[in-house]
């Protein structure tokens, strides 16, 4: 795995200049974990993206 990003962004959405900012969600190469992050101005949020059995939304074969 040399050389290869762990994370890859599957979903972008806006930018950091606007006022709803920059939405993206990556996938974890490594576990397959979906997370959500968000960036506006000077502030920034990462959190795991839950199903609706409140677990991680985990891709079983991630690339």
């Amino acid at each position: 795995m040399a050389g290869e990003k762990r994370f890859k962004r599957v979903f972008r959405e806006g930018n950091s200049l606007q006022d709803d900012g920059l939405k993206l969600i990556m996938v974890d190469s490594e576990t397959g974990v979906h997370y959500l992050l968000w960036k506006a101005g000077y502030g920034a949020g990462i959190t795991p993206l839950l199903g609706a059995d409140g677990k991680p939304i985990v891709e079983k074969n991630p690339f």
